[in-house]
């Protein structure tokens, strides 16, 4: 059975407050990308993954993938061995959410192949224990999140038919050491930005990891002024990765930008 993962982008993403676990409470909105990798799971004697494309270079205890067939198999110490054939597309450590697409994937295509009966409520239950952004792509709608990223409230699509552009510098950047540095606001006004066809988003809806990250890798705060001057009508950092991107109504004069970087551009539905 073939599928194909999706990217997201964060429309904003606030980290409100650290919590007594150590863990940060955010608001953010995802919106799924038609940028895509390929996902397919054939029988075997052994559970294995073979990779193809953008090398995975994480330790194995680290991949998502593998996260998700052990706790399947903590449940289901029957369930048949399988290989998983994966085609990486999306930039790893980007903060597009590939390797979390590819683990939500994966149980949502073994939960189908081998009628294991659950709800997509019990899945995201399941995807939240891999990891953080994990049970968003379970339903792959857009979304308000909040909590530690893991508490949903489904919304109608504000860019829905937009052109959305990619940039990824392959900057690597350590999530952990930018939460560290960064200062909660203890507040967020997202969802009222989002809501209000008369905001400024350019000004008004924001990342709060760009604050820190531009500071230390001031390149990638100059990849969202080009996409300003492209005519961007929106730009931002997705997620805590590297990645920026723009948002407009024709597609952009990123030339210069193609020469070094991972670029790509869909049309949101």
């Amino acid at each position: 059975m073939i599928c194909f993962p999706n990217a997201k982008i964060n429309l904003g993403l606030s980290v409100i407050e650290k919590r007594s676990d150590g863990m940060h409470n955010i608001e953010t909105c995802f919106v799924p990308i038609p940028l895509f990798d390929i996902l397919e799971i054939l029988p075997s004697n052994n559970f294995e993954i073979e990779d193809f494309g953008i090398p995975i270079t994480c330790a194995p205890n680290d991949n998502l993938i593998i996260k998700a067939w052990n706790l399947l198999l903590s449940l289901n110490p029957d369930i048949h061995p399988v290989k998983v054939c994966l085609f990486k597309n999306i930039p790893i450590a980007s903060g597009l959410g590939g390797g979390s697409s590819n683990a939500a994937f994966f149980l949502k295509e073994m939960n189908k192949i081998f009628n294991l009966g659950f709800s997509l409520n019990y899945l995201e239950l399941l995807a939240s224990e891999i990891g953080a952004d994990c049970a968003f792509f379970i339903k792959n709608t857009t979304t308000i999140a909040s909590g530690i990223g893991n508490v949903f409230k489904s919304i109608e699509n504000p860019v829905s038919g937009m052109i959305v552009t990619v940039i990824f510098p392959q900057i690597q950047i350590s999530t952990k050491d930018t939460f560290l540095k960064l200062k909660p606001k203890n507040h967020s006004n997202l969802i009222k930005v989002l809501m209000d066809k008369n905001s400024n988003w350019k000004n008004e809806l924001s990342n709060d990891f760009e604050e820190v990250i531009f500071k230390d890798f001031p390149e990638i705060g100059h990849i969202k002024n080009l996409l300003y001057k492209s005519g961007a009508v929106y730009s931002s950092l997705t997620g805590s990765g590297s990645a920026m991107y723009a948002l407009s109504k024709i597609p952009l004069d990123i030339k210069g930008l193609m020469d070094k970087y991972f670029t790509w551009s869909g049309i949101i539905v």
